[in-house]
């Protein structure tokens, strides 16, 4: 519990330090000005470009799950989507986002192991196909960038997502007098699922390339936003510079990314001219469409019938 509440207490830290020096190097009133003046068909442009996301996530974990031997339909696959995406707005971090739709995908009769791997998977696979694409974009983002000091930084976290993967695929090589242990059998499910997924050129290759989707559809809502808001930047801008932002904002750093996903678009933008009351405004239109896009899980929360724990999941943690 105090571990639980220290990290929620760093991360309300975090959320607001970044405001506060967000607000002493932006003209708030500015980004005020530029957001609210955003027409109406933009604003409902980008929230049906998030609704197409919901789809594609939900597609995305489809795949994980039949990777592993396991099947949602997609509505149920969506629902339960919208419902993990809701907590992540309102827990800090993704991460309780996550843990809700692993114990709601229990409640659908899926074992406690492929519940919990296939949400960790999709997860792992979405983060992966991130830093890949923004590794593959990089060199349209330096030609932009007169210090190029960090230009190896995406390369390796890449290469390092990579080897990060593969040590999954080993965590069931462990001694046999160890496995009578519930976590290390646990380990040794999550690492055959990893193999099944990654090595399958199939399910692997797929959810890689949906995921990427996934991402591009995400810099398309934040083009639209900026069409919207008379901000000069390109389809390919977006491409390029919408990734690392969205990176940023994954990384349990604060609530839900705010404040952190700000000064990432002040910076990024700031490579091709956006004024940083812009990308402020824009920043922020793109969080408050996000919200709006996972208040329906919120209402299918409400709605849904059972909410008790399974007797399996009791005293996981």
């Amino acid at each position: 519990m105090i571990k639980r509440w220290g990290s929620l207490a760093s991360k309300l830290a975090l959320t607001g330090g970044a405001i506060w020096y967000l607000q002493s190097k932006v003209d708030l009133r500015a980004a005020w000005e530029a957001g609210r003046h955003l027409p109406l068909q933009a604003f409902l442009g980008a929230l049906m470009l998030q609704v197409v996301q919901v789809c594609i996530c939900a597609g995305r974990w489809q795949l994980v799950l039949r990777a592993i031997g396991a099947w949602l339909p997609f509505t149920k696959a969506c629902e339960l989507f919208c419902i993990g995406n809701f907590f992540g707005q309102v827990l800090p971090g993704a991460v309780g986002g996550d843990a809700v739709r692993m114990w709601k995908t229990r409640q659908q009769g899926l074992d406690l192991a492929t519940s919990v791997n296939s949400v960790m998977l999709e997860r792992i696979a979405t983060v992966f196909a991130l830093v890949f694409l923004v590794t593959l974009l990089e060199p349209l983002l330096l030609d932009r960038v007169k210090d190029r000091s960090a230009e190896w930084l995406f390369p390796l976290l890449c290469l390092g997502a990579a080897l990060g993967i593969a040590v999954l695929m080993t965590l069931d090589r462990v001694p046999v007098s160890l496995r009578q242990w519930r976590l290390v059998r646990g380990f040794a499910k999550l690492a055959g699922d990893t193999r099944r997924l990654f090595l399958s050129p199939g399910y692997g290759l797929a959810t890689m390339l949906v995921a990427i989707t996934g991402h591009i559809n995400l810099a398309m809502v934040v083009w639209v936003l900026a069409l919207g808001l008379g901000v000069g930047v390109s389809l390919i801008d977006c491409l390029v510079l919408v990734p690392p932002v969205i990176l940023v904002a994954t990384l349990p750093l604060s609530i839900a990314g705010w404040g952190a996903r700000e000064l990432a678009m002040v910076t990024v933008f700031g490579f091709v001219g956006v004024a940083p009351a812009e990308a402020t405004a824009l920043s922020v239109l793109f969080g408050l469409v996000s919200i709006l896009i996972a208040l329906p899980g919120g209402i299918f929360w409400v709605m849904a019938k059972d909410h008790d724990v399974p007797k399996d999941v009791e005293g996981f943690e």
